[in-house]
């Protein structure tokens, strides 16, 4: 049997294998003679004008290029917007945006999006493919609100730990393209959305902020997130002002699930954290281990959801539940850092961290975390590893997890112990996983 380090590394291929976004794209846009398909949907291309792509988020590059193979000539024009400038591909624009905070580029490309929706008309077909990251990519402030003061509210958001559902919520109050404004500019163009979900749970008006579906949140929604945290005193004035006309009735709300604009849109989840769970559960039961996925809906702050993991490993070493030896628990969703210190790292480091003391000196156990964009927060890192030795290896070096964690410094813990998970951005982004290995 391989050891917990081998497994891992196979385990990592897999699940990002399985959610891999041309092959996402591939599997649910097909094209045969004047049939296009999108999942369920067909569209008959003797009645359909022009076919446009947009294409926003981390994964927009490979999701776009699998797009243009099966389209072939039959793509008009598109936009691509990621986090970085990736290869050209032919009549469509690539640009790089802001991320996690949105920046002037983000605004320009929001534009651009916005100027190629504007073109389409009632036969047209405007393909939009989403991934993560399209937040902070697509910024088009709504009239009255600076990029600055979008940036300073997602700052406050980040650092207070918010969910991605309550930021999202803001955004789309407060963004022109968000929370189904994509969908208002393309009317009456037929709209049909690919998605790979970066949120739990796969809520469709969360994913990019819901460029493309009714938006459920209000106005009241919205300021409910700013006195949930505390953010009134320090929220941008022009901010403020626009969420309390919008609370009067001044500014109309968001489209709602019976605004005409979605009278022609269409939605398929081409990847999710589920898909990549299964496929690491696989591999892991093709290595000769025990595998069970625990949840992919897991929240809560990385330190607390850390502890609870080496609870779980704690378990596993004492017996056979919940799974017999050799196991593999896989868990996903994504965590949430309150930031208490200028250290550095990520939610997944930040768990590890979390596990290290709980799991000291237990034998043949082992917790790996992963952010499957291979991007855990500021860091060039996706995760991090925690076995029973850990501890002791880093108090040899002079190293207290403790003061790492109360600072938020896992990356510099892991790293001098070269425990850090480096697999470069990978272009695709599902959620974070982890794995509790016991052998």
């Amino acid at each position: 049997m391989m050891n917990h380090a081998d497994v891992a590394a196979t385990l990592i291929a897999a699940a990002l294998a399985a959610v891999e976004p041309g092959a996402a794209v591939r599997a649910g846009l097909q094209l045969q003679a004047e049939q296009l398909r999108v999942g369920t949907q067909h569209y008959n291309l003797t009645q359909i004008g022009r076919i446009w792509v947009v294409a926003v988020g981390k994964a927009a590059h490979p999701m776009a290029a699998a797009a243009a193979a099966v389209l072939g000539q039959r793509l008009h024009a598109g936009v691509i917007v990621a986090p970085q400038v990736a290869d050209p591909i032919a009549g469509m624009c690539v640009l790089a945006a802001g991320h996690p905070i949105p920046n002037a580029a983000s605004v320009a490309a929001a534009q651009q999006v916005a100027a190629l929706l504007a073109q389409t008309g009632s036969n047209d077909l405007v393909l939009v493919l989403i991934s993560g990251g399209g937040s902070a990519l697509l910024s088009l402030p709504v009239p009255g609100v600076a990029l600055a003061d979008l940036q300073t509210l997602t700052t406050q958001l980040l650092a207070c730990g918010a969910p991605i559902q309550a930021i999202n919520c803001l955004r789309k109050h407060l963004d022109q393209i968000k929370g189904g404004g994509m969908a208002r500019m393309a009317a009456p163009a037929h709209v049909a959305a690919l998605i790979l979900s970066d949120v739990v749970g796969n809520p469709l008006d969360v994913i990019a902020s819901g460029p493309t579906v009714p938006d459920p949140t209000t106005f009241a929604d919205a300021w409910a997130v700013v006195e949930r945290y505390g953010l009134q005193a320090t929220l941008p004035s022009t901010i403020r002002e626009h969420l309390q006309r919008g609370l009067v009735g001044q500014v109309a709300d968001t489209p709602g699930p019976d605004h005409p604009c979605f009278a022609h849109t269409t939605t398929l989840l081409v990847g999710s954290n589920l898909q990549a769970a299964q496929a690491a559960q696989h591999a892991a039961q093709v290595a000769g281990f025990h595998s069970l996925i625990l949840t992919t809906h897991l929240q809560g702050e990385a330190r607390d959801v850390g502890r609870f993991l080496a609870a779980i490993g704690r378990e596993l070493a004492q017996g056979q539940h919940p799974l017999p030896r050799p196991a593999c628990l896989i868990v996903g969703g994504e965590t949430t850092v309150t930031l208490r210190g200028a250290g550095r790292g990520g939610r997944n480091q930040e768990l590890a961290l979390a596990a290290v003391r709980d799991l000291a000196d237990l034998p043949n156990i082992a917790l790996v975390t992963l952010a499957t964009d291979g991007v855990d927060g500021p860091t060039d890192a996706a995760g991090a590893v925690v076995t029973g030795t850990t501890l002791q290896r880093a108090q040899a070096l002079g190293l207290d997890p403790s003061d790492y964690l109360a600072r938020n410094d896992a990356y510099t813990f892991f790293a001098a112990l070269g425990d850090l998970i480096h697999t470069g951005p990978t272009q695709t982004n599902v959620n974070d996983l982890a794995f509790v290995f016991a052998w």
